[in-house]
């Protein structure tokens, strides 16, 4: 089902909006643990679910296989769904055998993979109860990655959300900037520079590297988000009286450089300072994208809802690639933390919330698009089609954010065109 809306940007523009329900094609939360994993290094992440689940997250994390993996399923067999056994004490029993076999884990969540009427079993109050037991040496959580109630990105707003409740908030802490979001180390590291270029040296990541390193929140705490998908996180952090700041996202160089911008205006740098600290790296930024621009250029794509980042790579691709937008999909439009992105956005292209994908491949076999990001489930079809498709979880996988990184995002997009061209030679 497809219904017309519009919605209006800050000058108010209205623009309209597709908003569908129906059939779906996406990953579901589950798929998160891959990276978060190797994020919170300290941290281990036990998925309660079928055995579907766990050829899931064995497939999907197959490149780790030559480490030890922070993550395993406990596996719910028919006893358990039909109340043979006390499913409570199985999971007390495996968490047992996990936490002794391996005394590094400091975090240990909870991932429920079905709603609790599904699986039987209240994984928050199972964490509650571990938790008390295991404090202080583990530190345990919980949330839900099922695919009935989550897409894949929504896995790691749900973690960051668990985080966040589980933190009191400090009113004795100091003004403080924090960044939410899972970046890659690099990025992180760079963005730490930036900001103690500008003169904002109080910054902490969220999530920490370690469970020891997730930081203090409260009144005083103002955060940049970096995702644009982090919905549930924001409201845990109003709830601790932490302040947002609105801003784009760091996605290639004018997204980073806005997104810096309204936290130096926040701490009231000048902008002759500012102009100083990003200078280089804004310049490389912007060099790096020339190569790509010539590939992609006047390039029509067509965005399938899977991610939550279409907004802000659609900004990206077409103001500073000059791709023609046919159509951004997303499966959820949270305007008030994508606000400044549609500033950008306004009259060049059609945005759908939601997912009927009947509907949409309809629409996007009709358009013919020079590129199609969807998820994996869609690209060998539109693929067969004849359609050139790039895969929206690569853009999880890969450091994407930041000023070095922009020439990078734009290859990721440049790369099937140019694969195109060399195999029609």
């Amino acid at each position: 089902m497809s219904t017309l809306i519009s919605t209006e940007d800050r000058e108010g523009r209205s623009l309209p909006v597709i908003r569908e329900r129906g059939q779906r094609e996406v990953f579901c939360g589950l798929t998160s643990i891959v990276w978060l994993h190797r994020k919170i290094q300290d941290a281990f992440f036990l998925v309660v679910g079928s055995r579907t689940c766990a050829h899931l997250i064995q497939s999907a994390a197959g490149v780790m296989i030559f480490a030890e993996p922070r993550f395993a399923t406990a596996i719910l067999e028919d006893r358990d769904l039909a109340g043979l056994a006390d499913a409570n004490d199985e999971l007390d029993a495996v968490v047992d055998r996990l936490l002794s076999r391996r005394p590094d884990i400091k975090m240990l969540f909870l991932v429920g993979s079905c709603p609790s009427e599904v699986i039987k079993l209240d994984l928050a109050v199972a964490a509650k109860r571990l938790s008390k037991r295991f404090l202080p040496k583990v530190r345990v959580l919980n949330y839900s990655g099922s695919g009935i109630e989550t897409t894949f990105t929504q896995g790691e707003d749900g973690c960051l959300a668990a985080l966040v409740a589980d933190t009191a908030a400090s009113k004795t802490a100091k003004p403080s900037l924090l960044v939410v979001g899972a970046l890659a180390d690099i990025v992180e590291d760079q963005f730490g520079r930036l900001f103690k270029a500008l003169g904002i040296d109080d910054v902490k990541f969220l999530p920490g590297r370690t469970a020891g390193t997730q930081p203090e929140i409260g009144p005083n705490t103002h955060y940049l988000l970096a995702q644009p998908f982090l919905r549930d996180t924001a409201r845990a952090l109003d709830e601790l009286g932490a302040q947002r700041i609105d801003a784009p996202f760091p996605i290639g160089a004018e997204g980073t450089t806005e997104w810096l911008r309204a936290a130096a205006n926040i701490w009231g740098v000048d902008e002759a300072r500012f102009e100083r600290a990003i200078e280089l790296p804004r310049s490389r930024a912007e060099k790096s994208l020339v190569r790509y621009r010539e590939t992609l250029q006047d390039k029509s794509i067509f965005f399938f809802p899977d991610s939550q980042l279409e907004v802000p790579l659609a900004r990206f691709l077409s103001r500073e690639l000059g791709m023609q937008l046919l159509e951004v999909g997303t499966p959820y439009l949270h305007q008030d933390l994508i606000e400044k992105e549609l500033d950008f956005l306004a009259d060049t292209a059609t945005l759908s919330e939601g997912q009927d994908v009947d509907a949409q491949l309809d629409r996007c076999l009709e358009a013919q698009p020079d590129i199609t990001v969807c998820g994996l489930g869609l690209a060998n079809p539109l693929e067969a089609k004849g359609l050139v498709t790039k895969w929206s979880i690569e853009l999880m996988f890969s450091p994407i954010q930041g000023f070095d990184q922009a020439g990078d995002a734009a290859e990721l997009f440049a790369r099937p065109l140019i694969r195109k061209r060399r195999l029609a030679v």
